[in-house]
């Protein structure tokens, strides 16, 4: 089993990379070539991936093992800015220190700039944590006495979280406000983006601010509750003026009053707005030491959109889905398009040869029968797919050789050479019969077919320069495909001795084997299969066609090897 599901998706990406080079149009040299060249990438890849995950394992051990498992499923939240020793106690700033409620996973970063460095290094971590992280912003108003830094760190920790965004982190931001001045701690008051009114968020329970107050059971609760409501206006007050004009895209605001929160400054910004605003001082009554723990805000965990994202296995088994989906359409596009163009050609060969002139001169029978030659070709390739399968750039499906057959043998059976006109002093058409010429079943001229030969040789001789067409026939015994390749065979023995000892200029010859398409007799009986089994010699009358010493121009000779493979 892989060590790693990505080492899992680099072999399955290989291996359909491979399978795909094999449904392209490529020579087998080629294929084998890319094929080659994919495994080799992928090893390469494959033990990368190893080696990076041995690293990434290697990496802080200390910190991943206090970290909780990869399983857990709540969210985590980055805490930054002030009361970060308050929440988490003082720690080795390079150690995580992760405080873990019943709502979610806390995480201090007592270093505002180096967020996005924490961030990646607990992405690599934890990466099926990538959609639960979130970013809490504290803010202690009374220990700020400087507007421009505050507006700085705000401004800051806004453009980390705008740049981790851009790299493609679904970071949310809380902004967290501990006031000082109650008695004792208070739930917290919410205010999500766009909306005005606060909300008063407790374990379990969420309730608009007037039904909060009203719910006081004493007259020392209703008046506790009543000062805790104008504290919060002005806590409000100060955050809307102070802290959300430098601070963009945050996904809620929240407020909690607390009694004690460490060091306290007379002339702090949040003294300074109180006197200038309101004339108000909430610290009567409280202390300057932290009597209670700061409470985490897990009740509003919820408010953030981060999503849960899926296990690290899970994401691979959807990439390798993915990487399945491409292939099998970039496999498709191309079998359809390999077969758009065997119906092209097939197509456009059968046109050309229901163009070709019809008649008994020579460049007309020529360009008929290099038609024919095609046609034999383009029947060879599809009985080649019928028997032993299409290739994978044809099939997947979309095969279309099988409709192409029907007329493409119909139009090679319904082939005839144009026959000569009568002539009182000589036959049109010498028959020679097969038995008399050759062995059963082999091509080799008899030592005793001469004196058959040379009476045909002289009639051809009698009329000189016209075209000779000489077609080899068999009986029905045996299969087509090879008494289709016998005929010819015998048909070009009689051309090759004919043109050598008449020395006739290879332009005047036209062979052809037609196997038993065109019987003379029925093939039932013994006598009908020997009169099927001949070699026929036509002339065509073209007086001038063909010249003793030179080929006609414009038409190529045509030997045995050619006539024997074309077909």
């Amino acid at each position: 089993m892989w060590r790693t599901p990505e080492n899992g998706l680099w072999s399955w990406a290989a291996v359909l990379c491979v399978l795909l080079v094999a449904t392209l149009p490529l020579a087998i040299e080629w294929q084998v070539v890319a094929a080659l060249a994919i495994t080799v990438v992928g090893l390469m890849a494959w033990r990368r991936s190893v080696r990076v995950a041995s690293e990434r394992g290697a990496a802080q051990p200390s910190a991943a093992a206090s970290l909780p498992a990869s399983t857990y499923r709540h969210p985590v939240v980055l805490v930054a800015g002030d009361c970060l020793a308050e929440l988490f106690g003082p720690a080795p700033a390079e150690q995580w220190l992760p405080r873990v409620t019943v709502a979610g996973c806390y995480l201090p970063v007592p270093d505002l700039l180096k967020l996005p460095a924490t961030v990646t290094e607990l992405v690599q971590q934890r990466p099926e944590w990538h959609g639960q992280l979130s970013v809490m912003y504290c803010i202690a108003p009374h220990t700020h006495t400087d507007a421009a830094v505050l507006a700085n760190q705000l401004r800051s920790v806004c453009d980390q979280i705008a740049m981790l965004r851009k790299r493609g982190m679904p970071l949310s931001l809380l902004v967290a406000g501990y006031f000082r001045g109650a008695a004792q701690v208070s739930p917290w008051f919410s205010w999500e983006a766009g909306e005005a009114n606060a909300w008063v968020r407790e374990p379990g329970a969420c309730m608009g601010l007037a039904q909060w107050q009203g719910r006081g059971n004493t007259p020392a609760a209703q008046a506790a509750r009543l000062r805790a409501v104008v504290q919060l206006n002005a806590a409000a007050g100060w955050l809307r003026e102070v802290c959300v004009p430098e601070m963009r895209a945050f996904t809620a605001l929240a407020v909690v009053l607390v009694p004690g929160l460490g060091q306290h400054f007379e002339n702090s910004l949040w003294q300074q707005w109180l006197r200038k605003r309101t004339g108000l001082d909430f610290s009567h009554g409280t202390t300057n030491g932290a009597e209670a723990p700061l409470p985490f805000p897990d009740p509003l965990l919820h408010l953030l959109p981060g999503r849960t994202s899926c296990g690290r296995r899970r994401r691979v088994v959807l990439m390798g889905i993915w990487l399945f989906v491409l292939t099998a359409c970039v496999a498709l596009l191309s079998s359809a398009w390999q077969n758009t163009l065997l119906v092209r050609q097939v197509t456009d060969d059968l046109r050309r040869y229901g163009t070709a002139p019809v008649g008994s001169e020579p460049n007309a029978v020529r360009q008929r029968e290099n038609a024919l030659a095609v046609l034999h070709q383009d029947a060879q390739r599809l009985d080649t797919y019928y028997r032993q399968g299409a290739p994978w750039s044809l099939g997947l499906g979309l095969y279309q050789g099988e409709k192409l057959r029907p007329p493409l043998l119909a139009a090679i059976n319904g082939h005839r050479l144009p026959t000569m006109p009568a002539s009182p002093d000589r036959p049109r058409m010498v028959r020679l019969d097969s038995l008399s010429l050759f062995g059963s079943g082999s091509a080799q001229l008899k030592p005793g077919s001469t004196k058959v030969l040379v009476s045909a040789l002289a009639g051809i001789k009698a009329q000189p320069g016209w075209l000779i067409v000489i077609t080899g026939h068999t009986d029905a015994t045996g299969s087509v495909e090879h008494n289709l390749r016998l005929s010819r065979a015998r048909a070009a023995a009689v051309h090759d001795w004919i043109q050598h000892m008449g020395d006739i200029p290879a332009t005047c010859f036209a062979v052809q084997g037609v196997g038993a398409s065109q019987p003379v007799a029925s093939n039932d009986t013994e006598h009908g299969r020997s009169a099927n089994r001949r070699v026929e010699i036509r002339l065509v009358p073209a007086v001038g066609a063909c010249q003793p010493s030179a080929a006609a121009p414009g038409l190529q000779p045509l030997s045995y090897v050619a006539t024997f493979n074309a077909n």
